[in-house]
């Protein structure tokens, strides 16, 4: 193919290769192909997709020719849209002297991409477009094809040992130029001052672009992470998010929401509140989506620290510093740190109580750890005690302080609301738990707070705002950035960069928190004692589980208590498994806000957790009043954790009470009816004879049950009031229905066949023997009923 036409369909073949951008072409499906399902497919489209593969080379050679290819507006994230609709240059270099204005005819305005930059934008937004995929949810994100290649390209691009690969080229030492700057199409108001690429200013500085190979191949790497940040963090905008913060917007947004329930469209805050609904609401991240920022921290944190250390003189310093050693320097604070916080943010705030939160976690303890990626082996130790954080971390802590501390407070309002006895959420609660509590790391982190609270000085405005963005040409991380030596401006800086000027910091090692932490701990002492409840009753009903326990009427089988949670199904191992993350997690608490064994006795008996010598006996939590018992919020939670639980009784008519797991539900039907018709047909003969005073009227009313109750019972306030009934003597058989009956009728003529008595006299003997016996319960035991049993 000439390039005029390999320029034709490589738009096509894009598409077809990642999908459409409104997801109604699904492309290859890369998030879906595995290679343990469709393992040839899977390791074509490796082979084609990668750096050096057919695509990518085709990518360069359309690159060389500098070809442009149209990517709509519309479908950039949120606030990229929005800002570029309303004619307001976004801050990212990426969109700088690219948005054009639709041909004649065209609708939308579109950003006019080159070749590598059109390729990464349909890979990067692959991941959000494509949600609706049938088989999405049945495979394993991590082994798909697109997560392999995301690892891939950021190996290949962001290297953390030797420089970028640079691109295969048709002319022998040739090289594939970088974009050439384009004069704006559109004429742009900005937000502010921008940053400059990092290869525009190394090439304002070299004599000559060959002569320096990287400093041509840098923006690649530059233009890779730009995307990939943009597609997949920058979907809600840190002046949306400091507003969002504001509880008088937090109210107007509120009564935005109720206007659009009630269809009130003329309201004001319709008209004023409009974006902001739109954006708080609009981004819904999936676990594949976390999995994969993920992935781009933890490559990030490994590139950033592959730094080599710098060199004592300035002079040779400023001469022996690469692009890519600079760009190493600043990655995190300059590209990531901004926008993975609001990320964090809104999943913190949004993301649905249950297991899946994990990924979240997970991807926010990598970022918290840059020194688990760090070159440097750990000491080799026979002891496995943890490592301590070493002060070199100092400063990435400082300055990334909100992540460490606003986050945890988050983390502690979302597990204060979660089930801990399910092994899950309390593994969520031991892996932070366990994050913190690593030697050094909670007195830098205190240390943190401490420069944050010193008093501030009075700064200039203008000087200050132009300090504290780190978007800005110069990271406060970067040796060309203006010379600060004040570690808490830098600190003051960085919180007030990303949550405005007027926000007011909660300490996390300060008492409001420290309370919230006590009530975790309580919640953890709780569910520790609501899994031995319920590995006590799984041992009891395991127990109880033979082979005659089905013939036995037990009160467990009537008065069964719902344990509100997965262990019953899960098995005892997890139990253990769930109790040991509980208490190690309790043990680390401890340790990160040094509490005390008498505080946690006294916070438990404050509980009211402490159980009587089964742990089942005791009343949930209640108060009397005059319609009966009352629960307690402390109570509810009891019940609903199988802490504790009411004696439950059936009050109702004997003969209707539902039919047991132990009764035949066909003989309890058929003596019913046999039952009602005797009654009706005898009401009056069983009533006289139950009311005679002598022998035969004992023995009525002995075989005759009155099933009206004769002891009070703790009503509920609904039936505290209800009329009691009484239903007269009556015939029941019921007992008959019962497999244990039947069971041990049959057990009886089988051992009387031995001795050759038929059934007919066997059931004489029966009868005789049954009467002797009522005979003398009658004359002791008159009150005795046997058929409330």
């Amino acid at each position: 193919f000439s390039l005029k036409e390999l320029h034709g369909i490589f738009p096509w073949l894009v598409e077809s290769i990642f999908g459409s951008l409104d997801g109604i072409i699904v492309g290859w499906n890369l998030r879906c192909l595995q290679g343990r399902t469709n393992p040839n497919e899977y390791s074509v489209a490796l082979d084609f997709l990668d750096p050096s593969g057919p695509m990518m080379k085709l990518v360069y050679k359309l690159q060389a020719e500098e070809y442009r290819y149209d990517f709509p507006v519309s479908y950039l994230p949120g606030p990229v849209k929005a800002s570029i609709q309303e004619q307001v240059l976004p801050e990212c270099s990426l969109y700088h002297n690219k948005v054009q204005f639709p041909s004649s005819g065209g609708l939308g305005l579109n950003l006019a991409l080159n070749p590598f930059e059109y390729y990464m934008f349909y890979f990067a937004i692959s991941l959000i477009t494509q949600k609706n995929s049938p088989a999405t949810h049945h495979v394993s994100p991590s082994n798909s094809a697109y997560f392999i290649l995301v690892d891939t390209y950021l190996k290949c691009f962001l290297p953390t040992e030797g420089s970028v690969l640079p691109p295969p080229s048709s002319n022998p030492g040739g090289a594939i130029p970088s974009p050439t700057p384009r004069s704006p199409a559109v004429p742009f108001s900005s937000y502010g001052m921008h940053h400059t690429s990092l290869l525009k200013r190394h090439i304002a500085h070299q004599p000559s672009v060959n002569a320096d190979p990287a400093s041509q191949e840098i923006w690649r790497s530059e233009t890779l992470l730009q995307i990939f940040v943009e597609m997949w963090l920058h979907h809600y905008s840190l002046e949306m998010y400091q507003k969002m913060q504001s509880p008088h917007v937090k109210l107007e947004v509120l009564h935005y929401r109720l206007s659009i329930s009630s269809k009130h469209h003329g309201s004001p805050a319709q008209s004023s509140y409009q974006a902001l609904h739109a954006y708080q609401e609009s981004f819904k991240p999936t676990e594949e989506h976390v999995l994969v920022v993920r992935l781009l921290v933890k490559h990030l944190h490994a590139f950033s620290n592959s730094l080599k250390p710098e060199p004592l003189s300035p002079s040779a310093h400023s001469h022996t510093a690469s692009p890519l050693e600079e760009f190493k320097r600043v990655v995190i604070p300059r590209f990531v740190q901004e926008k993975l916080y609001i990320f964090l943010q809104h999943c913190f705030g949004h993301w649905p109580l249950d297991a899946s939160f994990r990924a979240v976690l997970e991807m926010w303890l990598s970022y918290l750890q840059p020194w688990r990626y760090a070159p440097e082996k750990p000491p080799q130790s026979t002891e496995p005690l943890p490592r301590s954080v070493s002060d070199k971390w100092a400063a990435f802590i400082q300055e990334n302080l909100l992540m460490y501390t606003k986050l945890f407070v988050g983390f502690l309002n979302r597990a204060l609301r979660t089930d801990l006895v399910s092994p899950k959420n309390a593994l969520m609660v031991f892996r932070v738990a366990k994050v913190f509590a690593q030697p050094n790391l909670a007195e830098m982190i205190l240390k943190g707070e401490q420069l944050f609270l010193e008093p501030e000085l009075v700064i200039p405005h203008r000087q200050h705002r132009l300090f504290m963005s780190p978007t800005l040409g110069g990271s406060f991380l970067s040796s060309r950035s203006p010379a600060v030596t004040d570690a808490s401006f830098k600190v003051k800086s960085h919180v007030y960069s990303l949550e405005g000027q007027d926000f007011q910091y909660k300490q996390m090692f300060g008492a409001e928190v420290r309370n919230l932490v006590l009530k975790l701990a309580q919640l953890i002492c709780q569910a520790q004692q609501t899994a031995k409840s319920i590995s006590d009753h799984s041992a009891e009903t395991m127990a109880s589980q033979s082979f005659f326990s089905w013939f036995r009427f037990t009160p467990s089988e009537v008065n069964g208590s719902y344990t509100g949670n997965d262990l019953d199904e899960i098995g005892q191992d997890s139990i253990k498994k769930t109790d040991e993350y509980l208490e190690k997690a309790l043990e680390y608490l401890c340790q990160i806000f040094k509490l005390s064994e008498a505080q946690l006795t006294q916070m438990m008996m404050k509980c009211g957790t402490a159980q009587d010598e089964n742990g089942k006996k005791q009343l949930p939590d209640c108060i009397a009043s005059e319609n009966g018992l009352i629960l307690t919020p402390l109570g509810r939670y009891q019940i609903i954790n199988g802490l504790r639980r009411f004696e439950l009784q059936y009050q109702g008519d004997t003969e209707l009470q539902p039919i047991r797991s132990y009764e035949s539900a066909a003989l309890v039907r058929l003596l019913f009816r046999l039952c009602s018709l005797l009654n009706h047909r005898f009401a009056d003969q069983m009533e006289m004879l139950c009311s005679r005073e002598d022998f035969v009227g004992r023995l009525c009313r002995y075989h005759l049950t009155n099933p009206q109750l004769a002891q009070k019972i703790r009503y509920s306030p609904v039936v505290r009031d209800r009329t009691s009934h009484n239903w007269g003597p009556r015939i029941s058989l019921r007992f008959l229905a019962s497999y244990r009956t039947l069971i041990s009728l049959l057990m009886i003529y089988f051992f009387a066949s031995w001795f050759h008595i038929g059934p007919v006299g066997c059931t004489f003997i029966i009868l005789i023997g049954y009467f002797l016996y009522a005979v003398i319960m009658t004359f002791f035991f008159e009150g005795w009923k046997p058929h409330e049993h």
